[in-house]
């Protein structure tokens, strides 16, 4: 069953749920969690409470519910046929269902839609304690500065019909970039959103980016790109595509001079692939009876130990070299392999899964977790999730996520934790 709005709007309206049992239901955190207390509180809502619960289910769209209840033989059903057979349509839309055009040639994100409809949680930002920064700060990545660096959320949701008649409205994704500008921000970042960028305006908007003097002094940057995609790249609003190599290397040790030895950090919420996930079934374990919400050859000479990595510098002081691209770390919402490139999921009103499930983890974690074990932890959590779209393909359909480290040093984030007052300057 899907509790949402809609659902409890209607149960409202015809006065089964008070206001305050309304805020009760929503503001549990899953979608189980949400249908367990609505079904404690509706036998206790007069004998109204079970038609008015039917006509719910089917102005959400939700018959095959209201089928199950009213064929079961100890239940009442007179009133309840008669609210049935008429009920009062809702003039709005189904929050988790979104239209699948006929014909995708290009990207099938559309696919993205997710019937589980987990909200973004908001609990704030757990606080590292000054213990932990004490025993982890030297054998991780340095991040004292306040801000902790800057943040950029591409995020495009609307595209031209024109220039790009095959790539759909990504309903949801608005609310994806406010989730992460809201995490990011409560982790000390300066968030920068921008929406609906063609692919040159993307290009220039990410190179203006990486050149900002700020980097100097912060210790570390997040870029999120949020679009349709294809494997390696991501699409403008124009159709155009713009490469995910080309965005890496933008931020390099030899283009981003500002960010060496600093982590970098990408997040993709895009499509890699037009394939759907549909699923195996688990043969071991127990079962599961509802769906959840170019290197240089060495001289070959001892003693010379790491001389062939350091380059004399003008002066004839010692340089040490760098790779050309090293202390990154980038988080896939969907898989890249061989034989497989996968669609992500998008739930329509709740945003992606990938989304959701980032902002969540780094709001209960990011205290006392590295960033790589944050993203295991997304990993397991998309492991667990299925689409809920009963009578159509989409139904039960999954998603995995994937990310890709070069990573020196653990990247811990340190929330609300002021080490060293060390505060940067900004100009206005």
């Amino acid at each position: 069953m899907v509790v949402d709005e809609m659902l409890i709007q209607s149960l409202q309206a015809e006065d089964i749920l008070t206001e305050s049992m309304a805020e009760s239901v929503m503001a549990e955190q899953t979608s189980q969690k949400r249908s367990w207390r609505l079904l404690l509180l509706l036998p206790k809502r007069g004998p109204k409470a079970f038609s008015s619960f039917c006509s719910a289910l089917k102005d959400t769209e939700q018959p095959h519910l209201c089928d199950l209840l009213l064929q079961c033989p100890q239940t009442d059903l007179s009133e309840a046929r008669i609210e049935v057979q008429s009920p009062v349509r809702s003039p709005l839309p189904h929050p988790t269902q979104e239209v699948i055009p006929a014909k995708r040639p290009r990207t099938l994100e559309s696919m993205e839609v997710s019937l589980d409809t987990d909200s973004p949680i908001t609990t704030p930002v757990s606080p590292c304690s000054h213990e932990f920064y004490l025993s982890h700060y030297q054998q991780s990545y340095q991040m004292n500065s306040s801000p902790r660096g800057l943040a950029l959320v591409i995020s495009n949701v609307a595209f031209d019909p024109l220039a790009a008649p095959d790539l759909d409205l990504r309903k949801g994704g608005e609310v994806d970039d406010e989730v992460l500008r809201k995490v990011f921000t409560e982790l000390d970042y300066i968030v920068t959103v921008q929406r609906n960028l063609t692919a040159q305006d993307m290009r220039l908007c990410i190179e203006s980016f990486s050149r900002r003097p700020e980097h100097r002094t912060m210790d570390s940057c997040v870029v999120c790109l949020l679009s349709h995609g294809v494997d390696g790249a991501v699409y403008g609003t124009d159709g155009q595509l713009l490469q995910l190599d080309w965005v890496f290397e933008t931020f390099d040790n030899a283009h981003c001079p500002l960010l060496q030895n600093k982590p970098k950090m990408f997040f993709i919420q895009a499509c890699r692939g037009e394939d759907m996930d549909c699923g195996v079934e688990q043969i071991d374990g127990p079962m599961r009876t509802c769906s959840p919400s170019c290197e240089q050859v060495d001289a070959g000479r001892e003693g010379q130990g790491d001389a062939s990595l350091i380059q004399r510098g003008d002066m004839g002081k010692p340089r040490i070299k760098l790779p050309q691209r090293s202390d990154m770390i980038c988080g896939f919402a969907s898989l890249k392999g061989q034989n497989i490139c996968t669609a992500a999921m998008r739930n329509t009103k709740r945003g992606s899964w990938f989304i959701q499930d980032l902002n969540t983890v780094l709001r209960l974690q990011a205290k006392d977790t590295h960033l790589a074990d944050i993203l295991v932890q997304v990993n397991g959590r998309i492991k667990q999730r299925e689409g809920h779209a009963p009578g159509t393909a989409y139904h039960r359909c999954k998603e995995m996520s994937e990310f890709t480290s070069s990573l020196c040093k653990d990247l811990f984030f340190y929330p609300k934790h002021e080490t060293h007052n060390h505060y940067v300057q900004l100009p206005d």
